[in-house]
């Protein structure tokens, strides 16, 4: 039961360092064109990493999955907000799955 402790007291310090190095280490802006695109672009691909497993792999099927992909796509190319996108998303996965169970 000690060993707990320990687990969390280290995932806590671990978290708070990703957070607090950037801050301590990147004081001035970043003039760096490329290192700006890149920071710039990094939560668009989280996102998608995190988040196309589950779109294909958590539906019934891998049809509904699909098209609540491509249903989230043109949502977005069309500039709606991201609750927007999601609401989105889960009708369509939800209307798919009924018609096709």
């Amino acid at each position: 039961m000690n060993n707990i402790y320990g687990y969390i007291l280290v995932m806590a310090v671990v978290t708070y360092l990703v957070r607090a190095l950037p801050l301590i280490c990147l004081r001035k802006q970043i003039k760096n064109r490329r290192f700006r695109s890149f920071l710039y672009y990094m939560p668009y691909a989280c996102l998608s990493a995190m988040t196309f497993p589950g779109i294909i792999l958590f539906t019934k099927s891998y049809i509904s999955g699909m098209v609540a992909l491509i249903v989230g796509i043109v949502a977005a190319l069309c500039n709606r907000s991201l609750f927007q996108v999601a609401i989105l998303t889960c009708v369509a996965v939800y209307v798919v799955e009924l018609f096709l169970h």
